[in-house]
């Protein structure tokens, strides 16, 4: 991997050596990594997002034609007032010029405004709800790692398929969670099955009892987890302390990160399928990059998310380094204008309607009996296609596309 990288660096170099730039504001580049890094979503986001971020600064050379690339971080606390204002701190007095990762689509959806008015980048890179590139679509935000649509074609089209025709959902009742029953609920009902009903919780909802017996009561075949992070991980526990998912009814978690499973063990996981955009025992590549960030992050592995503000950050800069300058309007048309190209993602690119485009891929929990050590968690069942991962950008009708 030092081959790599090392060669990916040089020609970031070589690239930046050729450049021209017109200007920096505050003779400077500026990114501010707005994560969560205190509540339900602090293990998926987090310290974890603002190393992700710090490393592909550090790889690209730490500096821009002599100039200074600074990285700053901010906790919006799961809410979309404080995440709003945050934004507007940054991009209107602190110099920010790109705002990153964004966990939770409530507040992602209020920064992307946010960065729209000030023409300023937003790399959405955390949060799920696909409206981020159909109806509230922005041409200042980029929707980078994965969204509802992508998920329920992955997990609940395979769910189906294996004859799991009748759902119901436990859904979180903000954004993320209604996009992701909706695109779910549509691709139950398209691949011939049914929808029985849901019902809602709040973020952060530490007793799931009363959710998990109307879901059992239900008589649904399968139960559609349309909620993340630690509310996910509270609904499997208590799950299996109801015994809940063990018979004929079974459990589809349809937004799972390395470490939920992490924090369920294998015992309570095993068998889950998911869909996901980066897996670090994928190749040599996301092996290396993964043991480098783990290593800063007190042995955590990296989730896709991580993964993908690297990614994103990465494109970014090459970007500037396009555009000779880091105005927001010149910058965004360079990211679209670009292939995208890292060692995580691959190559992919940039849709008008601000969706990243990579495949996608299908894993399954493995048994404890399978893992061969920590974090051995997935064995991959299928790979989705970059021209079938997403929706079609018709199908989005974002007002910003012709």
């Amino acid at each position: 991997m030092r081959t790599s990288v090392g060669f990916f660096t040089a020609c970031v170099f070589a690239s930046i050596s050729s450049s021209a730039f017109a200007q920096f504001t505050d003779d400077k580049v500026k990114i501010g990594v707005l994560t969560e890094s205190s509540g339900v979503y602090a293990d998926l986001a987090g310290t974890g997002s603002i190393i992700a971020a710090q490393m592909a600064v550090e790889d690209f050379g730490g500096k821009l034609n002599g100039k200074p690339i600074e990285v700053i971080s901010g906790n919006h606390q799961n809410k979309p007032d404080i995440a709003a204002n945050i934004a507007k701190q940054w991009f209107d007095i602190e110099g920010v010029d790109v705002v990153v990762d964004l966990p939770q689509s409530g507040v992602a959806l209020a920064v992307s405004e946010v960065s729209r008015a000030r023409k300023k980048p937003a790399l959405i890179v955390n949060p799920g709800s696909s409206d981020l590139t159909s109806a509230k679509c922005s041409p200042y935000s980029v929707h980078w790692t994965y969204d509802t649509w992508a998920l329920a074609h992955g997990t609940a089209e395979a769910v189906v398929r294996e004859g799991g025709d009748s759902w119901f959902f436990i859904t979180a009742d903000y954004a993320f969670g209604q996009s992701m029953e909706r695109d779910a609920g549509a691709v139950v009902i398209a691949n011939g099955g049914e929808v029985l009903g849901s019902v809602r919780h709040p973020l952060d909802t530490p007793d799931m009892s009363s959710f998990l017996l109307q879901a059992q009561n239900s008589g649904a075949k399968i139960i559609g987890l349309a909620n993340a992070g630690a509310d996910l991980v509270t609904t499997v526990k208590q799950a299996g302390e109801f015994q809940i998912g063990q018979g004929k009814q079974r459990l589809a978690g349809l937004l799972v990160f390395l470490s939920d499973v992490h924090s369920l063990g294998l015992e309570a996981a095993q068998g889950i399928q998911l869909t996901t955009a980066f897996y670090w025992d994928r190749d040599e590549e996301t092996r290396a990059w993964t043991r480098r960030c783990a290593a800063r992050n007190g042995g955590k592995y990296p989730n896709m998310t991580h993964a993908g503000i690297y990614s994103a950050v990465t494109h970014y800069l090459k970007a500037v380094v396009a555009a000779g300058t880091d105005d927001g309007t010149a910058v965004m048309a360079k990211m679209k204008a670009m292939p995208t190209d890292d060692p995580l993602f691959k190559k992919g690119y940039i849709r008008q309607d601000g969706r990243k485009i990579h495949p996608m891929y299908l894993y399954e929990v493995k048994k404890p009996s399978e893992s061969k050590g920590p974090y051995d968690y997935y064995k991959l069942i299928d790979t989705i296609p970059a021209d079938k991962a997403f929706r079609p950008i018709a199908e989005g009708k974002c007002p910003y596309v012709n």
